[in-house]
């Protein structure tokens, strides 16, 4: 049964799929705010309690592509509500797990029901923005790590701090039921390749989108250069404020505070100006979709590194912030690069495709540090020894730019005709 209500609205579209996609990212990153708590309570090491990102990303890459073929041949704003409702619902039960054990299945299910509420929300943009508009829309909608940085981290961090890590998870699992609802009720489904040349009647095979990935030359650079960025980025997230609280004895509740604002605030500027950006100079020189986020990440990342081995809370702080600036713009544009290159019914596929490497590099990248962060604290003390691990991990920034360079060679070739 559709609900009446529905209206086919783009703004409206992307302004409720941008909450779906920002409680998304609550429901994922909260636990970088809960490491320490979570940590004491069930004794586990850095390395240990980075698993919890891999809990989410196992059944969130593997269920993310099927969930995705599916979104290809139904409607896929059913599937967003249903899955934001389900994910929120696994994020309260992580509230009550009583073991170790029983929370890495609880986060589990949040990764296996955020594969289902994500994969078709780019799909539904693309089908309501026309490519000369698709820069700017999907980062928006890629404002959703930043200002679920924001929400996570600040609020996360003040809830656990007063009310303790069971409740915080319990209290972020509020949100995403009624946006679910408001999803369910307002948001139409688009027709399918409304804005493109291409028919969009028929539907292409896995097998087909695999070999678009692979033969797409562009693309092929795009998600491995982003793939770099996101490892990085998610282990910086992961343990950030875990960090500030080790080295320099800050509380939870004000180390959060100025995680939350560094991941976020140079993030809501940079991930809109790149979109921006590459929309404006992208219809008379396609390359400018990579060389934008490749420059980016090459300065960010020195500037990381640099700041990470500061000695003085406030010099680290502003380092990073700037570094931020640079290191997460690379986020809408990358997607809205890669859906300009699909086939109409090939762009949920694609988006979750891009999700399951970017859940995977997510959890790669904090299990790398949390090693590293092990190994350097028998040389230095936790605090240092996190923080040198970190810096380290940030020159895959300048591994990302050089695969963003690479894309920028053929991208004109590939979205000939396509903006």
């Amino acid at each position: 049964m559709t609900p009446r209500t529905r209206r086919d609205a783009p703004w409206l579209a992307l302004a409720l799929l941008l909450c779906v996609a920002t409680v998304g990212f609550i429901d994922r990153i909260i636990v970088n705010v809960l490491v320490e708590p979570i940590k004491d309570e069930f004794g586990l090491s850095d390395t240990q309690v980075s698993l919890m990102g891999a809990a989410f990303a196992l059944l969130n890459v593997i269920f993310g592509i099927i969930a995705a073929r599916f979104a290809e041949r139904v409607v896929r704003v059913n599937l967003i509500a249903f899955g934001t409702f389900a994910w929120s619902v696994a994020t309260g039960i992580c509230g009550i797990a009583t073991s170790w054990v029983q929370l890495l299945v609880a986060r589990m299910g949040v990764g296996l029901a955020e594969s289902i509420g994500l994969a078709g929300n780019q799909s539904v943009l693309s089908d309501y923005f026309p490519a000369r508009r698709r820069g700017l829309a999907i980062s928006i909608l890629l404002l959703s790590p930043p200002l679920g940085a924001l929400i996570g981290f600040v609020g996360g961090g003040l809830v656990a701090q007063e009310l303790g890590w069971r409740a915080t998870f319990i209290v972020a699992a509020i949100p995403g039921i009624l946006i679910a609802a408001a999803v369910w009720l307002f948001v139409a489904e688009p027709t399918r390749g409304r804005h493109d040349t291409e028919s969009a009647d028929d539907l292409p095979s896995f097998r087909d989108v695999l070999v678009r990935f692979w033969r797409v030359r562009s693309a092929r650079q795009l998600v491995i250069g982003g793939a770099l960025a996101a490892m990085f980025a998610f282990a910086l997230n992961y343990f950030f404020t875990s960090m500030l609280m080790r080295r320099f004895g800050l509380p939870i509740g004000e180390a959060a505070i100025y995680a939350g604002l560094i991941a976020s605030i140079p993030a809501l500027f940079s991930v809109v100006f790149c979109g921006w950006l590459g929309d404006r100079i992208g219809p008379r020189s396609p390359a400018a979709y990579a060389l934008i986020p490749g420059i980016f990440l090459a300065i960010g990342g020195p500037l990381l590194a640099f700041g990470l081995t500061r000695d003085s809370l406030e010099m680290l702080l502003a380092f990073v912030a700037l570094a931020s600036f640079f290191n997460l713009g690379f986020l809408g544009i990358t997607y809205a690069a890669i859906q300009n290159l699909m086939h109409p019914r090939m762009r949920a596929t694609a988006s979750a495709l891009l999700n399951g490497i970017y859940s995977f590099a997510g959890a790669l990248g904090p299990f790398l540090v949390g090693m590293l962060s092990d190994r350097l604290a028998l040389v230095y003390d936790p605090g240092r020894g996190l923080a040198y691990a970190l810096a380290i991990a940030a020159m895959l920034c300048i591994w990302s730019a050089l695969h963003y360079g690479l894309a920028a060679r053929h991208l004109p070739k590939d979205l000939e005709g396509r903006l």
